[in-house]
């Protein structure tokens, strides 16, 4: 009798455990190519911040000729993953991930990424135009600079050879105004790195739904001068680049949505290291803006206890 007890126990624990995985949603990180070399470990922490909220199971897709972070490569490595280090980026022929088998693609990809190959830049096109969604952290807005789609996607962008040709300047004035500044010139700039304010723009939206108006985020590269399409794009919280820091001395889009086809698109300039990658604020928009891509919708409504103020930084030291 404990025998046939046993059995049937460990029987409904696995058809729970199965369902459980079967409700959650499939996230896929692409990465391998980044001038930033904390990706490697920046790639890990968003995987399981991803995981650890109960909603995703997360799979990792790696050029197989990586750039920067060599040694962090080392130290934080992926089960399955074989690359080779190289000392300037490397197209890889054989990059393509199955895109279709996902909800959401997040990229940490960087600036100077060699061009993934054709088929596959097509692939990611008609995934995310038939509803697929993405997610944009930091330099993955550096990236393609020449892939016309691409810029669509993302909305703004900086380096990767942007300029008046890609789109405009697009920043906010002085009285929360959407500018569109066609100003020729190069895009993609930021001051020294330190801590600055966050302010919520659209309070309705479920990605900052429920956060405080203003909040400040840990030390991190504050992206200045972005331009690009910017076309069905959603600005919800902005930061100002102080000239103090080296800054625009304008409010710059620091969480935006894009729609691109039926596909939804979470876009946030933050994340250049472990240490921005650990304040909460971060933490909570990279989960909340993966689930909204991924589903329209944001059911992580509670704001954590330990989220920042609007004057005191609020960091999770990742081990």
């Amino acid at each position: 009798m404990f025998r046939s007890m046993l059995c049937t126990l460990i029987l409904v624990c696995l058809v729970a455990t199965s369902a459980s995985a079967a409700n959650k949603l499939n996230a896929l990180i692409i990465d391998g190519q980044n001038n930033h070399g904390a990706w490697p470990k920046t790639t890990v922490m968003m995987k399981k911040y991803l995981e650890d909220s109960g909603l995703f199971t997360v799979d990792v897709a790696r050029s197989a000729y990586t750039w920067q972070g060599k040694d962090l490569l080392k130290k934080y490595p992926l089960a399955g993953v074989t690359t080779t280090a190289m000392d300037k980026p490397k197209s890889d022929p054989n990059f393509k991930p199955e895109f279709s088998k996902y909800n959401v693609v997040v990229s940490n990809f960087g600036y100077g990424a060699a061009p993934w190959p054709e088929e596959t830049q097509a692939a990611f096109e008609k995934y995310v135009s038939s509803g697929g969604g993405v997610v944009i952290v930091h330099a993955a807005n550096n990236s393609f600079g020449e892939w016309n789609e691409y810029n669509k996607m993302i909305g703004i962008g900086g380096w990767g050879g942007r300029n008046e040709k890609h789109g405009p300047y697009v920043y906010l004035d002085d009285k929360g105004e959407v500018v569109r500044d066609k100003t020729p010139g190069n895009g993609g700039h930021h001051g020294s790195q330190h801590p600055f304010q966050i302010v919520v723009r659209d309070d309705s939206h479920p990605i900052t739904k429920g956060m405080p108006r203003e909040w400040l985020h840990a030390k991190d590269e504050l992206y200045d001068m972005l331009r690009g399409p910017a076309e069905n794009m959603q600005i919800l919280a902005t930061a100002f680049a102080s000239p103090d820091h080296g800054g625009t001395g304008r409010h710059e889009p620091m969480l935006m949505t894009i729609n691109y086809g039926k596909g939804r698109v979470f876009h946030t300039p933050m994340g250049h290291a472990d240490y921005s990658q650990e304040c909460v604020g971060f933490i909570v928009s990279l989960r909340r803006g993966t689930e909204w891509a991924a589903t329209g919708k944001v059911t992580q409504t509670e704001i954590p206890k330990d989220f920042p103020t609007a004057d005191e930084v609020s960091s999770r030291k990742f081990d």
